[in-house]
């Protein structure tokens, strides 16, 4: 494991600790024991979303009740009926004093988060009921992919490598960093890779022999990809860049700490650090906005364009799921269920069912 997981592994284990500080002991015995199934992430995601579960049951079942003095009885006297409410809750609520607000998925996951709790702890006998289970998921309603069509992908590259459009002040940014940015962008749209995937590659991860790298997924696990030769083209280019910068001592290779970091902050406090995932969304939206203004495009919709071209290309689910990484195919049918429907659609088009009187007999 690369350096940026480990360090973002270890961050999100002191939230863990935080938050589990506000919650009854039996929430933490439930992350400990789902600890060697689920990644770091996964458990900092349960333990946030059943903070905001036992914040309900305190302000609307249990009278205003310290969350950490909830019980297991508490939580066992809970019907379908409040777990119902609580989700219907999440369309709007507060943490913190913020307003969010929760669409269809995650509401799935708020009530995923809670049945493995409940299920874990049915399980081990320190509840005699399980009551999320009479509760049925929220249902998904498919949503149109959003992605780049081929002429505004060109368009897009077309504009990380002139500037044109940009204002005088992204322009003056653009004419440093399009290289990497370029180097980026390819990376999206040539292997479909994650934006956390992408900040945390470094150099030894890269094979140009075999234009391979190795790159770390979601759950921990590790993964060889393979390299269209236009992303191996930028991904040279860049690292060209990369050792002129360092052969000329300039003010940005002077702040290099790790050499083999592959993408760098070339500004700011981290100039010289791996550059961050809210940096890489940035650095997307801003380009995305004059290639594709009507379009609200960022790296995971970069990810949908080269997956969307795969399957076109392919028209192998199972091919598209093991290139993206997911763990179960049926996540990446979902995606594309609409796909297959338009090859429905394309196959009817092309079916003649009465012949037109003058087209000649069979023979």
């Amino acid at each position: 494991m690369s350096d940026y997981f480990r360090t973002r592994d270890e961050i999100n284990l002191k939230k863990i600790d935080e938050v589990l500080a506000e919650l009854p002991e039996f929430v933490g015995q439930f992350i400990i024991g789902i600890s060697f199934r689920t990644s770091v992430l996964t458990r900092l995601n349960y333990a946030l979303d059943i903070r905001v579960y036992f914040n309900y049951l305190s302000k609307y079942k249990l009278s205003g009740k310290p969350i950490d003095c909830i019980t297991l009885s508490d939580i066992e006297n809970v019907s379908p009926y409040d777990i119902e409410r609580y989700l219907d809750s999440l369309s709007s609520y507060k943490v913190s004093g913020k307003r969010l607000s929760c669409g269809e998925k995650a509401k799935e996951r708020k009530l995923a988060s809670l049945r493995s709790l409940y299920k874990y702890l049915y399980k081990k006998e320190m509840i005699s009921t399980n009551v999320t289970l009479k509760v049925d998921m929220p249902k998904i309603h498919d949503k149109p992919i959003i992605r780049l069509e081929r002429d505004e992908v060109r368009k897009l590259m077309d504009l990380v490598d002139s500037g044109k459009m940009l204002s005088a002040r992204e322009r003056a940014a653009n004419e440093f960093s399009r290289v990497r940015d370029n180097a980026m962008l390819f990376l999206f749209l040539g292997t479909g890779i994650r934006v956390s995937e992408l900040v945390g590659l470094n150099k030894s991860d890269i094979d140009f022999d075999n234009n391979s790298f190795t790159v770390t997924r979601k759950g921990g696990n590790k993964s060889i990809l393979y390299l269209p030769e236009e992303t191996a083209a930028a991904l040279k280019d860049y690292l060209k860049w990369l050792d002129d910068q360092i052969r000329d001592k300039t003010d940005f290779a002077l702040k290099i700490k790790d050499r083999d970091i592959l993408f760098y902050s070339l500004r700011g406090a981290n100039m010289g650090g791996r550059i961050g995932v809210r940096a890489v969304e940035k650095l997307v939206k801003k380009y995305a906005y004059y290639a594709a203004p009507l379009k609200k495009i960022t790296p995971h919709k970069l990810r949908s364009t080269y997956a969307t071209n795969l399957y076109q290309s392919t028209e192998d689910i199972y091919v598209v799921a093991d290139v993206l990484g997911h763990s179960d195919v049926n996540t990446t049918k979902r995606h594309y269920a609409q796909m297959s429907e338009e090859h429905k659609r394309q196959a009817a088009k092309i079916t003649t069912i009465v012949k037109n009187p003058s087209d000649p007999e069979d023979e």
